[in-house]
């Protein structure tokens, strides 16, 4: 199992948006692709937004391509969530789950 880890620091009136993104859009995606597993959001405020933490399990890097294209690296920051973000994250970092 692999978690994919992505970090991205939404705008205060953006964070319940970039909530709802996720969850009507970007989770219902990746449950219609083979070998996701699950997803979670971490937030918590800090001076100047609301810093999120999107985790994403998958059973293998090869599942993590068909979210992610060739490089799975690269973040997947669709336009519309671009513009909630104050900054964010131009790549991915993946983790072994060991336990």
């Amino acid at each position: 199992m692999i978690e994919r880890h992505w970090k991205g620091l939404a705008k205060v009136e953006e964070a319940y948006n970039y909530e709802q993104h996720l969850k009507k859009e970007t989770f219902i995606k990746l449950a219609s692709l083979n070998g996701f597993v699950s997803a979670k959001i971490l937030k918590r405020e800090v001076p100047g937004g609301v810093d999120f933490l999107i985790i994403t399990v998958w059973q293998s890097m090869e599942a993590i391509q068909q979210f992610a294209g060739n490089d799975v690296d690269v973040a997947v920051v669709p336009d519309a969530v671009s513009e909630m973000m104050v900054s964010f994250d131009k790549t991915a970092l993946h983790y072994e789950v060991v336990k």
